[in-house]
């Protein structure tokens, strides 16, 4: 049976691995950490004779394969007795990790599938789009000291932030199953949110959702070291789990609205100045009208 797949998206830092360890601590499904893959395989052109091969040697492959601690020949064997088609081979790798922890239902979160979305509902048509949104001055505060972080300065995080917002929202528009949450919404007011998606993902509610921080660390401990193409080191598995240190707790609302706090006045005029328009669009508080 083939149910609808959450798929998590929105900007980096905000918020979209609390929302994936949230569904993820429900009895029935299972997301991994960023899959990354599925743009590099919708753009590989298999040869029909090797088809499944050529798609399991593009996933192996790819960067986050380690993260998931799966055998490429046990998902080689998964992809063999699934019919032909990028649809189903696809849906063997979120089946095949998922059966690992004894769940049936499957579901993705990599921010950046934000921009791929049509062409993700294409190949799944299950496919729930889940964009998270967080306002852009908290976006900045976390993402600036960050090795993915667009730049350093607040004009340049700014910028970034409302384009690929603006970009999700229009991509949204054109999907069949989209849903906006704000992540000042889902730390404020958990239960409420959660109800409202699994009704969007046609899942029973459970309230262990609540208690998700109680497994975040052995859950994100599967992470590993990254590595760039050349061989040299991106960021170590303590580095990553440190930036998520704070699911090992309950939702703190002390994490919204930071900028309030610690972002100088002139900051704050430079991302109004860059994004003000966008933030006044999603309702938050800006210091011109």
């Amino acid at each position: 049976m083939i149910f609808p797949a959450p798929f998590i998206v929105g900007v980096g830092r905000s918020g979209t691995t609390l929302l994936r360890l949230m569904l993820d601590a429900h009895p029935e499904v299972c997301i991994p950490s960023e899959t990354g893959f599925i743009p590099a395989v919708l753009s590989n052109s298999c040869d029909s004779t090797n088809a499944r091969r050529e798609f399991v040697k593009v996933i192996t492959e790819f960067e986050t394969w380690p993260d998931f601690n799966l055998s490429s020949e046990e998902f080689y064997h998964a992809v063999k007795t699934e019919p032909l088609g990028l649809s189903a081979w696809i849906r063997a790798f979120y089946r095949l990790y998922a059966a690992h922890f004894a769940k049936r239902r499957w579901g993705d979160k990599t921010p950046v599938y934000s921009s791929q979305m049509p062409r993700i509902e294409a190949i799944l048509p299950e496919a729930r789009f889940i964009h998270v949104i967080r306002d852009g001055r908290d976006v900045a505060l976390s993402v600036r000291p960050l090795w993915f972080a667009p730049g350093k300065d607040i004009r340049t995080i700014a910028h970034d932030w409302k384009y690929r917002i603006e970009q999700a929202r229009y991509l949204g528009r054109h999907c069949r199953h989209y849903l906006e949450i704000y992540y000042e919404n889902l730390v404020g007011h958990a239960e409420r949110e959660l109800r409202n998606l699994c009704a969007f993902i046609e899942l029973d509610y459970h309230p262990q959702m609540l208690e998700y921080f109680k497994g975040a660390r052995s859950r994100l401990d599967e992470i590993t070291t990254r590595y760039r193409p050349d061989g040299t080191l991106l960021i170590t598995k303590e580095e990553r789990l440190f930036n998520h240190r704070f699911t090992s707790s309950p939702p703190d609302c002390s994490r919204t609205y930071r900028w309030k706090r610690e972002m100088t006045q002139e900051e704050r005029c430079e991302f109004e100045e860059e994004a003000g328009d966008l933030l006044r669009n999603l309702g938050y508080e800006t210091l011109s009208p």
